[in-house]
């Protein structure tokens, strides 16, 4: 069954919860990591939407655009990986 993909700019806007601040006083790496993860939930997203399914098909590249298309800054390839985590076919593929 093919599915057609839906252009990221035909998206309608979600609206989206507000911003909290972010506790004070934990390691810098705990806020990159807090921030990657949620990059690459918004990634993930957005991939969805434009019809990838499956992580074997979210190449860093494909990301990458996408990234672009949403205005993301360029993700780094651990937070691609992090994004085809996210992805995940029946299967678990």
């Amino acid at each position: 069954m093919a599915v057609a993909a839906t252009s990221l700019t035909e998206l309608p806007s979600l609206a989206t919860l507000p911003r909290k601040r972010l506790p004070a006083g934990r390691p810098r790496e705990w806020y990159e990591s807090h921030n990657r993860r949620l990059k690459a939930m918004r990634l993930a997203i957005a991939l969805l939407h434009s019809g990838v399914y499956r992580p074997r098909t979210a190449s860093n590249r494909r990301i990458r655009r996408v990234a672009i298309e949403i205005g993301v800054h360029r993700p780094s390839d651990v937070t691609c990986r992090m994004v085809r985590t996210l992805i995940r076919d029946e299967n678990g593929r």
